[in-house]
C-alpha cells in the first residue's frame, strides 16, 4: 500500500504518466500491427471454420479487455472506499469509456463470427447475453459517475456501483461451464489449449498490443482528467478574488 500511495499525488503520478503514455500506446499500436500481419498472413485457416477463425484475433483481446476493464473499475473503486486514495476514482472513471468501448467491440465480433459458425447474428445464450449486460453496466457507470459529479457528490455512489457490477464477471467467465449453450466451452487455458499451436500464437501478441493501447489511453484520459480538474480549480479560485 506504501507503493500505491506514493502515486496520491497527482503531480507525482503525472511526471510518470506523461512518457508513459504515448511509449504504452505505440507499444502496442506496433504489436497490434505484427499480429494483424501474422494472423492474417502466417497462419493457416481452421479445418471447420476456414477464414472466419481470424477473427478470434479481435474477439479475444476485445473480451479480455471489457472484462479487465470492469475488473479495473472494482478495484478501483474498493482502493477509493476503503483507503480513499485521491487518484482511484479518476482511474475508474477513466477506465469506463475504452471499457465499454471494447466490452462493444466483443459483442460485434461476436456477432460476426456467430453468422457464419451458428447460422444467426445473435444467440441469448449465457455468454452472449452476460456479455451484453456488462455493456450496458459500463454505460449506467459513466452516467452515474457523471450525476454524481454535476451534483458535486463524493464518489462513493459510483464506485459502490463499480464493485457491485463485479458480480457480472465470474457469470461471464463461467456462463459456458454453467450452462448449456452454443458458445463454445474455455479453449485456452494455463496449460494447455484446443487450439492449434499454428494457428494460436498471434494472439498472445494481440493480446499484449490491445492491452498497452488500453492502458496508453486510460492514462491519457487521467491526465486528462486531472488538467479539467486544475483548470477549474483554478476558475474557481479567480471567480473567488
Amino acid at each position: 500500500m506504501a507503493t500505491l500511495h506514493a502515486f496520491a499525488n497527482p503531480a507525482r503520478f503525472l511526471k510518470i504518466a506523461k512518457p508513459l503514455t504515448p511509449a504504452l500506446f505505440w507499444a502496442g499500436v506496433a504489436l497490434i500491427a505484427v499480429g494483424c500481419w501474422a494472423g492474417l498472413t502466417q497462419t493457416p485457416p481452421d479445418y471447420l471454420q476456414g477464414e472466419t477463425v481470424r477473427i478470434l484475433y479481435i474477439h479475444v483481446p476485445a473480451a479480455w479487455l471489457g472484462m479487465g476493464g470492469w475488473s479495473g473499475i472494482a478495484i478501483s473503486s474498493i482502493m477509493f472506499l476503503v483507503w480513499r486514495h485521491p487518484l482511484a476514482s479518476v482511474a475508474a472513471r477513466a477506465i469506463a469509456l475504452p471499457g465499454a468501448v471494447f466490452a462493444a467491440l466483443c459483442l460485434m465480433t461476436g456477432s460476426i463470427w456467430g453468422r457464419p459458425t451458428w447460422g444467426t447474428w445473435w444467440q441469448w445464450d449465457g455468454r452472449l447475453t452476460s456479455m451484453l449486460l456488462l455493456f450496458f453496466v459500463y454505460l449506467g457507470y459513466m452516467a452515474l459517475a457523471k450525476a454524481d459529479a454535476d451534483r458535486g457528490g463524493d464518489g462513493r455512489v459510483p464506485a459502490l456501483y463499480g464493485i457491485a457490477g463485479s458480480v457480472l464477471l465470474p457469470i461471464i467467465r463461467y456462463s459456458v461451464v454453467w450452462w448449456n449453450t452454443l458458445h463454445q466451452g474455455p479453449s485456452i487455458g494455463l496449460t494447455q489449449s484446443t487450439i492449434a499451436g499454428s494457428i494460436l500464437w498471434p494472439l498472445p501478441i494481440m493480446l499484449a498490443g490491445f492491452t498497452f493501447v488500453f492502458a496508453g489511453i486510460v492514462l491519457m484520459r487521467m491526465r486528462t482528467m486531472l488538467a479539467v480538474a486544475k483548470s477549474e480549480a483554478r476558475m474557481r479560485r479567480m471567480a473567488r478574488s
